[in-house]
């Protein structure tokens, strides 16, 4: 996931939220606005939404290789 900013400046800025015991609950997006404390530091890395898209496009284009691996290995693991 990454921090997306939007084209008013909104930063789209991932979270994941865990159980006590570190379980995995879910993941999600919040949105921090120019001036909110923070902003700064994930403005930095941030990307645009037009980014996002062509690094979402290029990995579904680009990752057959891996996927055979990841099930070829998951087949031995049955």
């Amino acid at each position: 996931m990454y921090v997306i900013r939007l084209g008013d400046g909104t930063l789209r800025v991932p979270q994941s939220l865990t159980s006590d015991d570190g379980r995995l609950i879910g993941n999600a997006y919040v949105e921090v606005a120019p001036g909110e404390p923070e902003y700064e530091r994930w403005a930095a890395e941030s990307i645009t939404e037009e980014e996002a898209a062509r690094r979402r496009s290029r990995w579904l284009a680009e990752n057959d290789e891996l996927e055979r691996e990841f099930l070829a290995f998951k087949a031995d693991q049955e």
